[in-house]
């Protein structure tokens, strides 16, 4: 779902010279003095405490408070970004899963197979529960969160509405879990009733690559989501769920729609127009397995974007597998679950 972009605002309005200082002023225009310098020593501080603790999420937090308090095109302001980009770099790198035993799945059948072979989001699922209930204690998501329920309540019953909409928060959860291990703050999500839900997070600058992995783990969760459904229909739960996860596994593939603030779109970011090729086909691929015209419309988009001049030169691979999978992973589901 959207992601939406807060910056943060300076508000000095007298230097230390005694030049006046408009809102929003980093510099003194009069003695050239950073206008926060106090501010940017304690996150100098903090993240460098960070690091010595190995914190890394805490270091590119820090460090990405500092940026906001310098000017863009200042020297403070690219020493930053370096820094920044190193430890994003570390963060890409980094394995985000754990050991696991899950044989047992195989008894699942098709359902398991797809379990098995995404297993890593299940047990993302599984070990993130303190960050699933960040949401459900800020008002504004469980005001909105209700709000949606009951218009999808009176659409479609209350037992699938509430599938839907827990769907869609898993989804949000996935953004919000990529963003804490890059060290931005963001707020909780908002649900829109008939347009799905969003979050706004509080940076200045994203790379590609960032921006890209963000974008995808709401897709990436919210697959978790839908895997976890199936595998309880064919666990004998009952048909809402096969529903529920037909649903969640089509709403996840459009958000792959490499076109506005969808995040196949920031996924796209970081993807050279020869790979975005590639993922046509695969979507092409996505629609024979799926059987579903929107598979269609998402190649069709993803052509279109061969045309377009911000493709990067080089691709993240790592952005380019985790997007084929989703692809095909989501459209398996599509197809099992009809």
């Amino acid at each position: 779902m959207p992601l939406g972009l807060a910056e943060t605002a300076a508000t000095a309005t007298r230097c230390h010279c005694g030049t006046d200082l408009g809102n929003g002023i980093l510099a003194c225009p009069g003695c050239h003095r950073l206008v926060h310098a106090e501010s940017l020593k304690l996150y100098r501080e903090q993240a460098e405490a960070a690091a010595r603790a190995g914190d890394v999420g805490a270091e590119l937090a820090a460090w990405r408070l500092a940026l906001a308090l310098v000017p863009p095109q200042s020297r403070q302001s690219t020493l930053i970004f370096e820094k920044i980009t190193a430890l994003s770099d570390a963060v890409q790198s980094s394995p985000t899963t754990g050991p696991s035993m899950w044989k047992w799945l195989g008894s699942l059948g098709t359902a398991g197979l797809i379990l098995w072979k995404f297993k890593f989001l299940v047990v993302a699922l599984a070990t993130k529960g303190k960050l699933l209930l960040f949401g459900l204690t800020k008002a504004s998501t469980i005001f909105s969160m209700l709000l949606s329920f009951g218009v999808y309540w009176t659409a479609w019953g209350m037992w699938f509405a509430m599938g839907v909409v827990l769907s869609i928060y898993v989804h949000e959860m996935g953004h919000i879990a990529a963003l804490r291990r890059f060290g931005i703050a963001s707020s909780a999500p908002m649900f829109i009733p008939g347009l799905g839900a969003l979050i706004r997070l509080k940076a200045q600058r994203l790379s590609p690559r960032e921006d890209a992995r963000i974008g995808l783990a709401g897709p990436i969760w919210g697959l978790a989501a839908a895997s976890v459904c199936l595998a309880a229909a064919v666990a004998g739960a009952g048909p809402m769920w096969l529903a529920i996860a037909r649903t969640g596994a089509w709403l996840n593939a459009f958000n792959l729609l490499p076109f506005w603030q969808l995040d196949g779109n920031r996924g796209f970011a970081a993807i050279s127009r020869r790979d975005r090729a590639v993922l046509a086909a695969v979507f092409a691929a996505g629609w024979i397995v799926a059987g579903d015209g929107l598979f269609v419309l998402l190649g069709i988009a993803s052509v279109a974007r061969l045309f377009n001049d911000d493709a990067p030169a080089h691709s993240d691979m790592g952005v380019v597998v985790q997007f084929g999978s989703l692809i095909l992973a989501l459209a398996a589901i599509v197809r099992f679950a009809a």
